[in-house]
């Protein structure tokens, strides 16, 4: 059977050395089956068992006390030397996980059982106000130990900051407060704004989701300590950290730290040519002057290739607008499973 499959490999261009390596075999044994007269699998496998295996009565005991009321919480390693403070041995703890692992017994024993968390759901936006994202950063202050913590909202189809604020404390209320007001400022339609967060406490704490309910608005949150979950505010806070403007020195107080926040935020919306939208400025996009821009740059590149083909091998640059924007997109095999 095994040098069937190898033959049946090599005709379809695989060498003979990668073959054996999967199987775990050497090109030299192959060679010497091929030479006998019947030219099959010659190993022969152990002809008895270790003098030390257990018999079918001790494992059926050492399965019985595993699976204990006693013991069945806990894992081998501390079942063993449990069992040899009270004088009694069974296995070693080897044994123990491979007799457990024979059996189909190896999933997690303990109460404290991993959470599992799913994949945040997909939501997909193809204009502005559909899909809003906010994260809260950390500013450096002048006091020891103590931060400033810039509350950020941005949309992710436009890329747009919608709203900020800057606070000396991170709470459930002052982050209600801010999405409500920021929401009552842009007027949004309120029945189809996703608002997306991580998992923090002001995001998920009772006033915060009251508020949400109260303003219609549905939230989405990110799995625990997984930053790519909410992958465009935290792209957005490299983007402010990394500014050649950042301040060397830490902020004094939270008006200069607001001061240099909103000068931030006026040059990110009306002058930044973000590259995840074609390289138009949020506000442009926001406001529906993007598609005119757009159209623009495609027309001065196509009279370029025009007047000199000869430097054009392909198409030309595409300046054609981002549609929609995904946040958290499904892969396929989660859609299967969805579906």
């Amino acid at each position: 059977m095994i040098l069937e499959s190898l033959e049946e490999a090599h005709s379809g261009g695989a060498r003979l050395a990668a073959s054996c390596d999967v199987m775990g075999i050497s090109p030299r044994m192959v060679e010497r089956w091929k030479a006998s007269q019947d030219s099959e699998d010659g190993r022969q496998g152990p002809k008895s068992e270790p003098a030390n295996k257990l018999t079918e009565g001790e494992r059926a005991r050492l399965l019985a006390v595993v699976n204990s009321p006693e013991y069945r919480d806990l894992p081998p390693k501390q079942i063993v030397p449990l069992l040899a403070d009270k004088g009694t041995y069974l296995a070693s703890e080897s044994t123990v996980y491979r007799v457990l692992h024979e059996a189909d017994l190896m999933a997690h024993r303990e109460r404290s059982r991993p959470a599992v968390h799913s994949h945040p759901r997909e939501h997909l936006a193809d204009g502005p106000n559909q899909v809003w994202s906010w994260d809260i950063t950390y500013l450096p202050s002048s006091i020891r130990g103590a931060f400033f913590y810039l509350y950020l909202i941005m949309d992710v189809w436009s890329r747009k900051i919608v709203g900020f604020e800057i606070h000396a404390e991170e709470s459930m209320e002052l982050s209600s407060s801010m999405i409500d007001r920021v929401c009552k400022e842009m007027g949004i339609d309120k029945e189809q704004l996703v608002l997306h967060s991580d998992n923090g406490g002001p995001m998920k704490g009772a006033t915060m989701l009251a508020t949400l309910q109260k303003l219609g608005v549905m939230p989405s949150f990110s799995r625990p300590h997984v930053s790519d979950d909410n992958p465009y505010s935290e792209a957005l806070f490299r983007t402010l950290k990394y500014r050649p403007e950042y301040p060397g020195k830490p902020f004094d107080t939270p008006d200069a730290a607001l001061t240099w926040v909103s000068g931030f935020v006026l040059w990110y919306n009306t002058k930044h040519l973000h590259s995840g939208i074609r390289f138009v400025t949020p506000d442009d996009r926001h406001f529906g002057r993007s598609e005119a821009i757009l159209a623009n740059r495609r027309n001065v590149y196509e009279n370029a290739k025009r007047k000199r083909p000869e430097r054009w091998s392909g198409k030309t640059r595409n300046w054609n607008p981002v549609e929609a924007v995904v946040l958290n997109p499904e892969t396929r095999s989660q859609k299967g499973a969805a579906q």
